[in-house]
Order: C-alpha cells, then structure tokens, then sequence
C-alpha cells in the first residue's frame, strides 16, 4: 500500500474499529490501487479516498412487525447508499440474522466497483435486516417486509436507489416489498428488481449471477487457450448462484460435483445433472437451510461441517457466502492443482486466503468481475421497466454475455498495463476505482 492508502485505511480503523467486514473489503481494494494513486495526484489532491469509504448516508432503522401468534417482533433495519456518480444506488437487500451495520458497509462498497466494472448507469449501495425468513409462515413474512417498506420507502425510488434480492430475499420477499411500495406511492414503477415476470420482472434474473460467474470463467480459459467442456468443478452452496452455475457448467460441458450447506458439503462423482439439478431447487423452498438431504435423496457421500475445497477439481467456485473459504482450504486447492479459482459469493476468500492464491499457480477471478452478472441483468431489468417492454429469455442471456466479457477484458487489459498480467484481482479493482474516481473528479464536491 502507499502512504496515502495506509493513512486513509489506518483512519477508518480508528474511527469504526468494530466494523470488521467493512475494513476486510476497505483493505482488499486498497491492496491495488497504490499505483494508480501514483500515477494521478489529482486522487489524492481531491482526497478521494476519503470521500469513497464514507458513504452518502447511511440509514438503520427499526422494523415491528406481528408474528402468526399475535406478538410483537422487532427487528433493525439498514440501507447504505455509498457512491451514486455513475447512475443510481443499485445493490440488494440481505434478510439474514447475521446482518450488521458493517456486513451491509461491507457488502455495499464492494458493489461501488462491481456496478462500476458493468458499464452501465448505475451507483454502489446495499441494504438489508437481521430479520431471518427462515422458519417463519408467508403471513409473517409478509409483515415483516410490509413494515421494512414503510421506511425503506421513504429512501428509494426508479431513479434514486434500486433494491435487489440478496441471501433471504427472494422473489416472495420482493413481492410484498413490492405490493406494499406500491401502494403506499400510487405508483407501478421499477423501484425494485427481481420482480415476478408477469409484473415487471426479467427473464434470466434469478440464474443470471451463475450465468455470468461462468461466462467469466469461460474467458479466463480462452486467455490459456481452453475451455470448461470436460472440466470437474467444485461448487460450495446450493442457492440461486449455486443453480445458475451449476446450469452454466452442465450446458457448456463439465461436470459440478459438490454443493454445500451449513452443514457439510455433499461428493457426487456422478456429477449434478438432470433431476438432481431440480433438486436443488426443492432444497431452497423446502426453509430448511441443509445439503445432507441431497446425499440421503441420491445416495452419495455426505461430509459433515466440512467445506468441499479437498476434493480435487479444476474449477472451484465458491458461491455459498463471505469468508467462506480461508488459507488452509487455499492450501489445498493448491495441492490438489486446481487450474481455476472463480468466485460467486460476495468476498467468500478471507484475506490471508486470497493472499496466498493470488502468490499462487491458480488463475483467480475476484467477486467484484465475476459474480457481476446479477446486477447487470437487475439493470436490464430496470431498462425494461423504464420502456414498459420485456425482452426475450435470449436477448437478456446474449447482452449478460457481452457485459461479463466487457468486465474480463477490462479486468484483464489493467493488469497488463500495470505488468500485472493476468492478476485479476489487482485489473477489477483498479478498473472499477477509477471508473468510479474519475466521475467524482469530473463532478467535483456532490
């Protein structure tokens, strides 16, 4: 890092040195972005950097709401809306217990770059709950999103700030939060995204992050003259970017042979193909947040507590959640000679772990480049809202193609001309950070 950097980043520890999700990606962008600073004074001259790592507003607010026995629940609510000078605030809400104030900072400035890297018009921001869908009736979850609306909507709108899904939002919490939106303003506009496709939603949505993981994928193998036909993944969750992949991967020709949950991981030497991938499906709306119920269903090898990096592959693709894989799962994709490691998850590599990957013989694909698929099919989404049109299944999947090719070759023109050929995590961060600086210089103070 340089002076400057160290400076900035050694600030934001003294003043929030609770929020320690927010520093981890704070420091992960800073790692790359020295000599661009270098090379402009005018980033520092303008203290850019501390302008990006405090955000617009910040917003945390208290969510009641009835449970089906008639009592009062209460939970916090959060909306960060981080940078917005290339188009509207656009990133998605996360309903899980573990959301904080710093997951979502932490969440939200990574998807400043990953927005930027898109090319298209939109800004950085992210939202959520500590609220956790799991294990509760439609009815309350209802509740719960109809009370969340009543203040989120005070902060939002088609050209303000965008909402999405993220973990524990799905395209039933979209709908009430919807319905309730809609109500209140009088108004059908395209204030989210991931709606239903009878009313106002895209084709591809809910397998677009997947898609575009593996279409990222699929360009970094043609920089080493190959291919994913005939390739054995590893894949960790089961979600939306878990399915996507998986779909991906089976249609191009390889072969995913893991899935995870929080409570092991499932070994299918077989691959995950056919009923198996409709299967997964079942899993998520079955509320029950396992893997094991795959390996009892098709009788395969089930580990318990463990994480599916030490089983051999060529591609891993850890799309289960942040900090899931961490400097001895490195080790061992490492040992076992994986040729790609692509991220779906937001953050899913510690940073020791990420560290020792990118010293590494594997090609590493950071979240920011990869897993932009999602928010570009959002925007898509919001594009077809403004015109009150939908596009086909396969116009949506050809311009999904040609935005994540657009972020590879971004990613991969920057490294080269650092000299950092092929270090994709230094060419997405340096890419999207300028993107991002060089619009807040030309719009000055905002």
């Amino acid at each position: 890092m340089s002076t400057y950097t160290n400076n900035v980043l050694d600030m934001l520890k003294g003043k929030y040195p609770w929020e320690k999700e927010y520093i981890q990606s704070v420091s992960e962008v800073f790692k790359s972005i020295a000599p661009v600073l270098d090379s402009n004074r005018e980033y520092q001259n303008n203290r850019i950097l501390e302008q990006l790592v405090e955000p617009d507003r910040s917003i945390s607010f208290r969510v009641p709401w009835k449970d089906d026995q008639g009592r009062v629940q209460v939970n916090t609510g959060h909306r960060v809306q981080f940078n917005n000078v290339l188009g509207p605030y656009k990133g998605g809400l996360r309903f899980h217990a573990s959301v904080t104030l710093s997951i979502i900072k932490c969440l939200g400035f990574e998807q400043i770059f990953k927005n930027a890297l898109t090319g298209l018009r939109i800004g950085g921001g992210k939202g959520g709950s500590d609220f956790n869908p799991r294990g509760k009736s439609d009815n309350e979850i209802m509740n719960f999103c109809q009370s969340f609306m009543l203040e989120l909507s005070r902060h939002i709108g088609a050209n303000i700030d965008v909402p999405a899904g993220d973990i524990g939002v799905g395209a039933r919490e979209i709908g009430y939060l919807f319905g309730m939106y809609r109500r209140m303003n009088k108004s059908f506009e395209g204030v989210l995204t991931g709606k239903g496709i009878s009313w106002g939603g895209s084709y591809l949505r809910p397998e677009a992050t997947g898609y575009g993981v593996v279409y990222f994928a699929e360009e970094m193998l043609k920089n080493i003259d190959d291919n994913i036909d005939g390739k054995v993944v590893a894949v960790s969750g089961f979600g939306n970017v878990s399915w996507g992949v998986v779909k991906k991967v089976n249609e191009l020709g390889g072969k995913v042979i893991t899935l995870s949950g929080p409570d092991g991981f499932i070994h299918d030497p077989d691959g995950v193909t056919g009923e198996k991938v409709e299967y997964m499906l079942k899993l998520r709306l079955s509320g029950n947040d396992i893997v094991k119920d795959y390996a009892d269903h098709f009788k395969v090898k089930f580990y318990p507590d463990k994480r599916p990096w030490i089983i051999p592959c060529d591609i891993a693709f850890p799309c289960a959640t942040q900090n899931e894989l961490d400097i001895d799962d490195a080790k061992a994709l490492v040992k076992n000679k994986v040729k790609l490691l692509v991220e779906g998850a937001n953050l899913p590599v510690t940073l020791e772990g990420m560290e020792f990957l990118e010293n590494s013989d594997i090609i590493y694909g950071p979240a920011k480049a990869c897993n932009a698929g999602g928010v570009a099919c959002s925007c898509f989404e919001m594009a077809q809202n403004a015109n009150f049109m939908n596009w086909t299944e396969n116009e949506v999947d050809h311009r999904l193609h040609q935005v994540m090719k657009h972020i590879h070759d971004q990613c991969w023109e920057t490294s080269c001309e650092f000299n950092k050929k092929g270090n994709y995590v230094f060419g997405a961060n340096v890419a999207g950070f300028r993107h991002v600086a060089d619009a807040m210089l030309d719009q000055g103070l905002s």
